[in-house]
């Protein structure tokens, strides 16, 4: 897969959605429809097998390198920020760590 400033605006946000995902160590099938429901097939196989060699530094890096490197969002975090929001919910309830993630997210991606 293309660094992360070649992303499209499908495979960073598939990337971000996955990082929340698994903030709590584990990744429901409520959370991979829903980031499905979001992206195609192909591109959630490609962003999970790039995700699955990342350690959380990297993932981070990543995510800010390409929020950075894109305007995708620059006009409309509301947008992705509810994205994520529907995601910690997906498996029916949010645990303290997606939401801490969620916190995170929001402080870093915003600046």
């Amino acid at each position: 897969m293309e660094t992360p400033k070649e992303w499209t605006k499908e495979e960073l946000l598939a990337y971000i959605l996955l990082y929340v995902a698994n903030s709590d160590l584990q990744e429901s099938n409520g959370e991979k429809d829903f980031i499905m429901s979001k992206v195609n097939r192909e591109i959630f196989a490609d962003v999970h097998a790039e995700f699955d060699n990342d350690n959380d530094y990297q993932c981070l890096q990543k995510i800010i390198q390409g929020v950075e490197s894109h305007d995708y969002f620059k006009n409309d975090y509301a947008e992705l920020f509810t994205d994520i929001k529907l995601m910690l919910y997906a498996d029916g309830e949010a645990d303290e760590m997606e939401e801490t993630t969620f916190m995170y997210l929001r402080k870093i991606l915003k600046k």
